[in-house]
């Protein structure tokens, strides 16, 4: 087996990619991305067991972001990034490791390589399949892709200036732990939860992050037609790079549109004072092979989620920066004060034409946990009278499969007196529907991307007091969602740490799930996967 990875919902035959990933990574990055986590799961054994000061080690917590980020499905295809990024996490490994007395380490905390191919050897060493045990494997996979989803959400709040050391000790705890495969498989579900948990502190961390910075999300509409000067797209979730391209981007004639992960930026209000700032092109990010094309401009991916391009034409409008990156597209780094140099992009933006219309229009969003506690009176009222029978969280990610039509089904099939909660691009399968009202509430509450999902949670708990009920799960809400990679991993799991029960889960569940572990989430919490519309449907509304 040339390489062997299932951290995605659409990994092969629903059970693992082995020669080359459905997201197009090949069997080359993939080797590298896993000696890149071994070497994490080293620095973290060193920490815990030296019992290093987190809080002294600055640049390397950022780095342990900054790698686990960058092995997330979609972010980043290019070996000789995770390449360097290796050799500069060895050598702070290695000058780590010569200040602890401690001499009892595993090999991740002590191997050496010397050459591209000795890190190939290696990585084809210590991937997944390392763990003979499939439910270990399968526990310490889980907890290992929470703590990516965890690192994503912390390292956007650190780009603003946001961090939290208890979080980064966490990180540590649990990567030393998933080198331990005496374990027993009972530590592991307990490690598991408190992952979600930390899930928790990293989503309330951004969440404080981005409404201190950027003001909390209003109900706003976002024109999805375009201009005629030529435009930047920009995707992703980092909204601090957003910031520095419409300051650049003023006066220069260049519009700036956002797709897919980015459009909840629209709802901030620190954003709305950019008559730059277009509108959004698209939908969710796996239509970009053919909506690249027609926007015609240069892309800015800020994160995940790139698709390899289909053309040339399209590779050489992209350019990359953070944890994403693709071969030979520029990756544009930050200098010593974060600021970034984006007048490559703005100068290409200028010889290209405008974005060609594939769509008009406006969609409605922001409603993040304020503006809904905003509505609370009329929210409740409607309950209570009736009006609203139960709310659906359908959060989460979008996809590919054929099998993703579900979720557009199930809201045109929803009763009329229900109301759907959302957060991620799984909206892009319903949020241009024409849903409908419940007495001047939509019956599509956007509360943004993944990174807003914390808003779902909060709301939920609001509803738990406004309602006065002891458990989560008597309120009449339903969760019904989709998931595509680790960020929607370390949502579901802060979700069970939260007592949430009964989730279905689709279009299937992770292929990371041993049959053991995925009969404990059954029989605990309530796990399933979807069935057919109608049914599922007849099951939520207790017919």
């Amino acid at each position: 087996m040339s390489m062997f990875c299932y951290q995605c919902q659409e990994t092969a035959k629903g059970t693992g990619c082995e020669i080359r990933g459905v997201c197009g990574k090949t069997e080359e990055v993939a080797k590298l991305q896993d000696l890149l986590i071994y070497t994490l799961k080293g620095i973290a054994e060193i920490v815990v067991k030296g019992k290093v000061d987190v809080a002294g080690l600055g640049q390397i917590n950022h780095e342990v972001l900054s790698s686990l980020f960058m092995t997330i499905t979609n972010a980043n295809f290019d070996a000789t990034a995770f390449e360097v990024e290796i050799e500069k996490m060895l050598k702070l490994r290695n000058e780590l490791r010569a200040k602890i007395s401690t001499h009892k380490l595993h090999d991740a905390a002590t191997f050496e390589v010397a050459s591209k191919e000795s890190m190939q050897e290696k990585g084809a060493s210590v991937g997944v399949l390392a763990t003979q045990n499939e439910d270990i494997r399968s526990l310490q996979q889980m907890i290992t892709y929470g703590l990516k989803g965890m690192a994503a959400y912390t390292h956007h709040a650190l780009n603003i200036g946001k961090e939290n050391g208890e979080i980064y000790a966490f990180i540590y705890e649990a990567l030393a732990a998933t080198l331990n495969d005496g374990l027993s498989a009972d530590e592991l579900v307990a490690l598991t939860l408190k992952t979600g948990q930390f899930g928790v502190t990293a989503m309330a961390l951004l969440d404080e992050a981005n409404t201190t910075k950027y003001g909390h999300p209003q109900i706003t509409e976002v024109n999805i037609g375009v201009r005629k000067n030529p435009a930047i797209l920009i995707s992703g979730h980092d909204l601090t790079d957003l910031e520095q391209l419409l300051e650049q981007t003023k006066g220069t004639g260049v519009d700036v549109y956002t797709h897919s992960e980015m459009l909840p930026a629209h709802y901030y209000p620190f954003f709305k004072k950019y008559d730059n700032l277009a509108g959004n092109y698209g939908n969710a990010w796996w239509k970009q092979v053919d909506e690249f094309v027609s926007f015609n401009g240069p892309i800015l991916f800020t994160t995940n989620c790139i698709v390899p391009p289909r053309s040339e034409e399209v590779r050489a409008r992209i350019f990359t920066t953070n944890a994403s990156g693709y071969p030979g597209c520029p990756h544009i780094e930050a200098d010593a004060n974060g600021k970034k140099d984006f007048s490559p992009i703005i100068a290409m933006a200028k010889t290209l034409k405008a974005p060609a219309e594939i769509e008009t229009g406006k969609l409605v969003g922001g409603f993040a946990h304020e503006q809904v506690f905003a509505l609370a009176d009329k929210v409740v009222a409607a309950v209570k009278s009736g009006a609203i029978k139960k709310f659906f969280v359908m959060a989460g990610c979008d996809g590919r499969m054929k099998s993703r039509e579900y979720f557009t089904e199930f809201a045109q099939k929803l009763p009329m007196d229900t109301v759907i909660l959302t957060a991620g691009c799984a909206k892009y399968r319903y949020n241009k529907l024409a849903l409908g009202n419940i007495g001047g509430i939509p019956r599509v509450l956007d509360a943004g991307q993944c990174n807003d999902s914390y808003s779902l949670a909060v709301i939920a708990l609001k509803l738990k007091e406004v309602f006065g009920v002891d458990d989560i799960n008597k309120l009449p809400i339903a969760y019904n969602i989709g998931w595509y990679e680790q960020k929607a991993v370390i949502v579901l799991l802060a979700l069970l740490y939260l007592g949430v029960k009964n989730i279905h889960l689709g279009p299937t569940l992770p292929g990371f799930l041993s049959p053991n572990v995925a009969k404990v989430l059954v029989e605990t919490f309530g796990i399933a996967g979807i069935g057919t519309v109608d049914d599922d449907i007849k099951l939520f509304m207790g017919a």
